[in-house]
C-alpha cells in the first residue's frame, strides 16, 4: 500500500490548514473589513438598545410604571445574553464544517433579520401584544447570530496570512467593537439632542437602527467576495464532539480566562455611565464623554496592540503584564472617583483601565485562538467567548448593582472587577502557550 506524502502538493503539511495567501494590501484590507462588519455591527446596536431602552421599554413594554416598563426592556435586551451560547454551539461547528465564509455569511443574514425586526416593529399601541412578541425575536435573533460571529471572524483574521503578523489582523475584532461603540454613543446622542421628546419617541429612535441596516449590504457583498481560509483537509464533521471531547481543558480555561477581561469591558464601557449619574450623582455629559473616550480607545490603541504581539515572541507575558497593571489601577480608580468626581477624573480612570484592555486584548485573543487547531478554531472560540460574556458580560451590571444595594458602599464594582481578575490570572496560569510558530 503506498504510503501517503507527508506534504500536500502546495508544500503544506497534512493536517494543517493551508493559508490563502493575501498578495496585496487591498486584500488584507478586505479580509479586515469582512470579518470587522459583524462584531462592529453586533456592538454598533449593543450600545443603541441600550442608550434607548427607556424609549423602547414605553412603546413596546406599556407598565403602571416607568421602572416597569423599563426593567422589561432590559430583560429582552439580556434575552440576547441567552442566546449567545447556543449560537456560538452551532455556527462554531458550522463554520469548521462548511468554512468561515459561510458561517459570517450566515451571521450577518441573521443579524440583518434581527435589526429589521426591531427597527420597522409598530408599536404596542398600534398592534397590541404582538410589538414585544417582534422586540424579543429580534433580539434572540442577534444574540444567536452574534454567538457564533466571533468564532468565525477571528478565525478568518488569524488564518489569512503570515504568523508574524496575526496579532495586528486579530486586533480589528476588538478595534472593531470600539469603533462601533464609538459611532453608536455618538448617534444615539444627536438624535436624542436634537430631536423633540414627541419626534424622538415617534420615529427618531429607530433612525440608527435603520442606519445599521443600510451598511449591512456592504458587509454582506465584503464577506461574499473574501477569500476563504478553510480546507477540505481540516474539514471536522464532528466539531462539536471532538472539541467537547479533546479540548475540554481549553474550553473552561478559555471561558475562566475572559472573566477579567469581559467583566472589564461590560463595567468599564456600559455600566461605568450609570454609575456616575446614579451613584456619584455627575451629570450625564461626564458619562457620555466616559462611553465615547473608551470605545476611541479600542479603535485606536488595540491595532497597536497586536503589532506588539506580533514583535514579541510569546503571547503570555503581555497578557501576564497587562492583566496585573489593570488589577492594580482598579482600586486606585474608583477611589479617585469616588472622592473626586468630575470629567476630569472620569477621562483619567476611563483611559487608563481601556489602555491595559485594548493593548493586552489582542494578545489574549491569540492565545486562545492558537490553543485550539484548525479544526475546531471557530467552535471552541465561539463557546469560550460567547458563554464568558453571557455569564460575566451580560450579568456584569445585574451583580454590580446587586452588590451596591446590599453592601451600600461604592467601591461594590472595583471589588467585583478585582474577584473576576484573580479568576482570570489564576486561568491564566494554568493556561499552556502554544507556540506560534507550529500553528496555522
Amino acid at each position: 500500500m503506498p504510503m501517503m506524502p507527508p506534504h500536500s502538493l502546495d508544500g503544506t503539511p497534512r493536517g494543517v490548514a493551508p493559508v490563502a495567501p493575501v498578495a496585496s494590501r487591498t486584500s488584507r484590507a478586505r479580509v479586515i473589513a469582512a470579518a470587522s462588519f459583524g462584531n462592529g455591527l453586533e456592538m454598533f446596536d449593543f450600545t443603541i438598545f441600550s442608550f434607548f431602552a427607556t424609549t423602547i421599554g414605553t412603546l413596546f413594554f406599556p407598565s403602571t410604571t416607568s421602572y416597569g416598563s423599563l426593567l422589561m426592556a432590559v430583560a429582552v435586551f439580556g434575552l440576547g445574553f441567552v442566546m449567545r451560547p447556543l449560537g456560538g454551539v452551532v455556527i462554531g461547528s458550522y463554520a469548521d464544517r462548511a468554512g468561515r465564509k459561510a458561517a459570517m455569511t450566515l451571521t450577518i443574514t441573521l443579524m440583518s433579520i434581527g435589526t429589521a425586526l426591531i427597527a420597522f416593529a409598530p408599536t404596542h399601541a398600534t398592534i397590541g401584544p404582538l410589538a414585544p412578541l417582534l422586540i424579543i425575536a429580534g433580539r434572540l435573533l442577534q444574540g444567536f447570530s452574534a454567538g457564533g460571529e466571533v468564532g468565525a471572524a477571528t478565525s478568518l483574521l488569524m488564518e489569512s496570512g503570515s504568523a508574524n503578523t496575526r496579532g495586528f489582523r486579530v486586533s480589528w475584532q476588538l478595534s472593531s467593537q470600539g469603533g462601533a461603540a464609538l459611532l453608536g454613543a455618538l448617534f444615539g446622542y444627536a438624535v436624542s439632542h436634537h430631536l423633540s421628546p414627541d419626534a424622538l419617541n415617534s420615529w427618531g429612535w429607530r433612525v440608527p437602527f435603520v442606519f445599521g441596516l443600510l451598511i449591512l449590504p456592504v458587509g454582506f457583498y465584503i464577506r461574499r467576495t473574501t477569500h476563504e481560509t478553510f480546507s477540505d483537509e481540516t474539514r471536522e464533521v464532528g466539531a462539536l464532539r471532538e472539541v467537547f471531547v479533546s479540548h475540554r481543558r481549553m474550553l473552561v480555561l478559555g471561558v475562566l480566562m475572559t472573566v477579567g477581561s469581559t467583566a472589564g469591558m461590560y463595567i468599564t464601557v456600559f455600566y461605568m455611565p450609570t454609575y456616575m449619574i446614579r451613584v456619584l450623582g455627575m451629570p450625564s455629559s461626564s458619562a457620555f464623554v466616559s462611553s465615547c473616550l473608551a470605545g476611541l480607545i479600542l479603535l485606536l490603541v488595540a491595532p497597536l496592540g497586536g503589532l506588539l504581539a506580533d514583535r514579541i515572541v510569546r503571547r503570555k507575558p503581555i497578557v501576564f503584564c497587562t492583566k496585573i497593571v489593570s488589577a492594580l489601577l482598579i482600586l486606585p480608580a474608583f477611589f479617585a472617583l469616588n472622592h473626586s468626581p468630575s470629567i476630569g477624573t472620569s477621562v483619567i480612570v476611563t483611559s487608563l483601565l481601556m489602555l491595559c484592555m485594548a493593548v493586552g486584548g489582542p494578545a489574549g485573543t491569540l492565545l486562545l485562538l492558537e490553543a485550539f487547531p484548525p479544526s475546531v478554531r471557530a467552535t471552541g472560540l465561539s463557546i469560550v467567548y460567547s458563554v464568558g460574556v453571557t455569564v460575566f458580560g451580560g450579568f456584569a451590571q445585574l451583580a454590580v448593582t446587586w452588590l451596591l444595594s446590599a453592601t451600600g458602599n461604592p467601591m461594590s464594582p472595583a471589588w467585583y472587577m478585582i474577584g473576576c481578575s484573580a479568576i482570570s490570572f489564576a486561568a491564566l496560569i494554568a493556561m499552556r502557550e502554544v507556540p506560534r510558530e507550529t500553528t496555522r
